[in-house]
């Protein structure tokens, strides 16, 4: 029997070819973890309504930087596909792009910046300082505040004493105040950015 006989059959008996698709927690809930959220969404409006930003920041995947298989597309000639390189080992003599992701939640606009080296909590800090040099001081000139959301791990996690610190050196360079709500564990798939 061929492949797609086989094929045909199975879709007459009802089935059909599904990639597995996240649904269940690895984690227990926490038990104040709707708490958690609706204390997030009540200052989130609380600080918009004082026209205050509210930023939503995280670091995401790294990327190897070079001729390799991206999964995008893009049109081309007929039969003259990029080339690359036929395996992605990362090459050692080369850097991986670490972009560090900051969301503007009142004016629904990211920012991206491009590291090179690792997800650090003084690379977190400053990716938020360029956001708010290039972006968000011009936005919000009458801020005095910068509420944060965050994951609870990672370089901007509530465990990172160097997080905290370097938010603090940002605090006083910039005059705002800031403040950092963490998302409950395991649900940093609600994270805006």
């Amino acid at each position: 029997m061929s492949p797609t006989t086989v094929s045909r059959l199975l879709a007459e008996q009802g089935y059909s070819m599904q990639a597995n698709r996240k649904r269940f927690e690895a984690k227990s809930n926490h038990p104040d973890r709707n708490q958690q959220f609706q204390y997030i969404t009540e200052q989130t409006k609380a600080f918009q309504a004082q026209g205050q930003p509210v930023i939503s920041v995280d670091c995401k995947k790294k990327e190897l930087i070079g001729n390799y298989k991206n999964t995008g597309r893009e049109y081309r000639r007929v039969k003259q596909p990029t080339e690359v390189n036929a395996h992605d080992f990362p090459d050692p003599k080369r850097p991986k792009a670490v972009p560090y992701g900051v969301y503007d939640i009142s004016q629904n606009t990211g920012w991206v910046n491009v590291g090179t080296d690792h997800d650090t909590a003084a690379f977190a800090v400053e990716s938020i300082r360029q956001w708010w040099d290039h972006m968000g001081k011009s936005i919000y000139s009458d801020a005095t505040e910068l509420p944060i959301i965050a994951d609870g791990g990672g370089s901007n996690g509530y465990r990172v004493n160097g997080f905290k610190v370097h938010l603090q050196e940002l605090a006083d360079a910039t005059g705002l105040r800031i403040s950092v709500s963490h998302l409950p564990p395991g649900t940093s798939k609600w994270n805006k950015i």
